[in-house]
């Protein structure tokens, strides 16, 4: 039986750094009253003109040289995306041509927040059919182009960065199960405004939601595939705030030790955060081969998603 593998990590995240103590300077808002509620100490923002295709690219890269894996051997890119650089052609053509290859699909997901899970079911179902041999997943975004920088609410929460990982087909056991759902009664609780261009959030509501749904995510993955708690070795979740994360580690079972956290560093990233948590997981030797890792997201549409991982 084909299975789809990761065998490379990568991310990138812009030079730029704007942190609580920046954000203190041009509205009212504390680095204590942030971290406090949401965990986040700081988040990158990309430089003008640098753009989603820009980081994904450098994310892909990253994710082939640890993959030991040329361009030309990629057969399938899909991006997950709620910031593309166009309306069309896709941010995965984009960085298909920046890469130098030509041929095989590419193209992009739009889930909000739950991009990545979306995109890794859909290039796992394609390598598990025989339809693609190695693929570049990508969550890639530039939040701060929607974010208004004077509104407190929304300002101290999203980041831009790129995460990405090689999927190859193989023999050896790697995504064992993926879960995606959406909701979009909800669609008014967080979305970005037609008039401003702005993101705008009812955030209690979604911390809420948030929350039942990882929940819900738990207990299907265990049900369904027989497992205990005590057998999953790291939960990956979407980095948006700290407190849902440690409201779904309680969900899970699992103690923080066991659970990857980079949000304090990066912010919400949207659909970059797994691969991003991920890479830096993978690289400082926390998560090794042979790990089990549960992947968790959820976001706005409502859409929710979630992994299981033998890495």
């Amino acid at each position: 039986m084909t299975h789809s593998r990761i065998i490379g990590t990568g991310r990138y995240l812009p030079e730029k750094v704007v942190s609580n103590k920046d954000l203190e300077l041009t509205i009212d808002t504390s680095d204590q009253w942030i971290q406090e509620r949401t965990g986040i100490a700081q988040r990158h923002v990309a430089a003008e003109g640098e753009r989603s295709s820009h980081m994904g690219l450098a994310a892909a890269l990253q994710a082939l040289e640890m993959a030991e894996v040329s361009a030309d051997e990629i057969d399938l890119i899909v991006v997950g995306t709620t910031t593309p650089d166009k309306s069309f052609p896709s941010t995965a053509c984009l960085i298909q041509k920046q890469l130098g290859t030509s041929g095989p699909a590419a193209f992009d997901v739009q889930a909000a927040c739950s991009g990545f899970i979306y995109a890794l079911d859909l290039a796992d179902r394609q390598i598990r059919t025989g339809a693609a041999s190695k693929a570049l997943v990508i969550g890639a975004e530039k939040l701060s182009k929607l974010v208004n920088w004077d509104d407190r609410g929304t300002a101290v929460l999203f980041g831009d960065g790129a995460g990405a990982v090689v999927l190859s087909a193989s023999q050896e056991e790697g995504v064992l199960a993926t879960h995606i759902h959406s909701e979009g009664e909800f669609e008014d609780l967080l979305y970005v405004c037609t008039e401003d261009g702005f993101i705008k959030m009812d955030g209690n509501a979604v911390f809420r939601k948030a929350v039942s749904k990882f929940d819900e995510m738990a207990r299907e993955m265990m049900a369904n595939h027989d497992l205990d708690d005590a057998e999953i070795d790291w939960l990956v979740p979407h980095q948006a705030n700290l407190r849902i994360i440690k409201a779904a580690a309680k969900k899970v079972g699992l103690p923080m030790e066991r659970v990857i956290v980079t949000v304090d560093q990066h912010a919400n990233t949207s659909s970059a955060s797994i691969p991003l948590a991920l890479d830096t997981a993978v690289r400082d030797g926390r998560i090794k081969k042979g790990d089990l890792l549960l992947m968790e997201a959820f976001g706005a549409g409502f859409t929710w998603g979630s992994a299981l991982v033998r890495f």
